[in-house]
């Protein structure tokens, strides 16, 4: 029996030739769409009730997707670890299954939070466009350890930011909605406190939580207005999290000094967002993630989890894949 599936992850989508031999062995066939970043709730439903499974990226994956999917939809296999643009709920009442790669890209987005911190308090990226103005201009930078970081979601992600700011002497405040294992807060020297609390006090916010009810615009007018005027905001987690409206009027009326942001409320970012003349703002394409061994790694667990979703046996799939 051939199953179909619903190819759309854009990781894996250049890739496809690679992978075609392990869904041949498997007796699977694979629908592409035309992708750029994501599929939208519209497109998905044109292909309502043609697939079996799903291999997708931040397609949105809305009740109305899933019950006009169901009962053929299987499962829909994740690239990644965030699972916000599918409606979990939804899955559980008709039966589908989501799978998606935990703990995925914790070191290159670790590594993104703190070279953002290292460009802001080095001022390197400014210094290096003053001197290509032909300027000679020595633009005052900080230490580390002259800086508090406040990191909302102490998660893998958030822990592996923790731990780096501590190799660079840097105080560090965490807050979260579950209780923090005691023993890493002893290792890290860590202090949780509560939101409030961590914005008035951090020079520099990173954003490390899950997009879910109790964090959609957690970063808004009323808690920008306790950031101090010279902190820098940090958002590799997901764009939502952050009111992008409360975000640019904060850099504009200078109550808050930068910001360095990997996502976005709507992306791509639209090219007419305030957002994108601020010289005081770092941008990227939603690209923390940038990783081949990482991708690599969620390439392979993408397929497998898709595999075990639709019920077909694994046993093999190192051994003849070398996976």
């Amino acid at each position: 029996m051939k199953h179909q599936i619903l190819f759309t992850a854009p990781y894996m989508i250049p890739f496809v030739d690679r992978f075609k031999p392990v869904f041949d062995y498997y007796n699977i066939e694979l629908i592409i769409p035309d992708v750029k970043e994501r599929i939208e709730e519209a497109d998905l439903l044109r292909y309502a009730g043609q697939f079996d499974g799903a291999i997708c990226g931040d397609d949105r994956y809305t009740e109305r997707v899933i019950q006009a999917c169901a009962p053929r939809l299987k499962v829909i296999s994740k690239w990644g670890t965030g699972i916000d643009s599918i409606d979990a709920e939804a899955c559980s009442r008709y039966g589908v299954k989501v799978c998606r790669t935990l703990n995925a890209f914790t070191l290159p987005v670790a590594d993104t939070v703190l070279g953002y911190i290292l460009a802001f308090a080095r001022r390197q990226p400014w210094m290096d466009k003053e001197m290509k103005d032909g300027k000679w201009e020595k633009i005052p930078g900080r230490s580390l350890g002259e800086c508090t970081l406040g990191v909302i979601g102490v998660g893998n992600i958030g822990r592996a930011v923790i731990r780096r700011a501590r190799a660079f002497g840097m105080k560090v405040y965490g807050t979260d909605i579950i209780d923090i294992d005691h023993v890493f807060i002893a290792e890290t020297g860590i202090e949780m406190t509560n939101l409030q609390t961590l914005l008035a006090k951090s020079d520099f916010v990173s954003v490390n939580c899950d997009l879910n009810q109790t964090s959609y615009h957690l970063i808004n007018h009323d808690t920008l207005a306790l950031v101090k005027p010279s902190s820098v905001l940090i958002n590799t987690a997901r764009g939502p999290i952050v009111e992008e409206k409360a975000l640019v009027e904060a850099l504009q009326a200078k109550r808050l000094a930068g910001a360095a942001l990997d996502v976005f409320e709507h992306e791509p970012l639209p090219a007419e967002s305030p957002l994108m003349k601020m010289d005081n703002v770092m941008l990227a394409p939603h690209n923390s993630n940038s990783s081949p061994a990482a991708w690599e790694r969620v390439h392979w667990n993408t397929i497998r989890n898709l595999l075990e979703g639709l019920g077909i046996p694994t046993t093999d799939f190192n051994r003849i894949f070398d996976a």
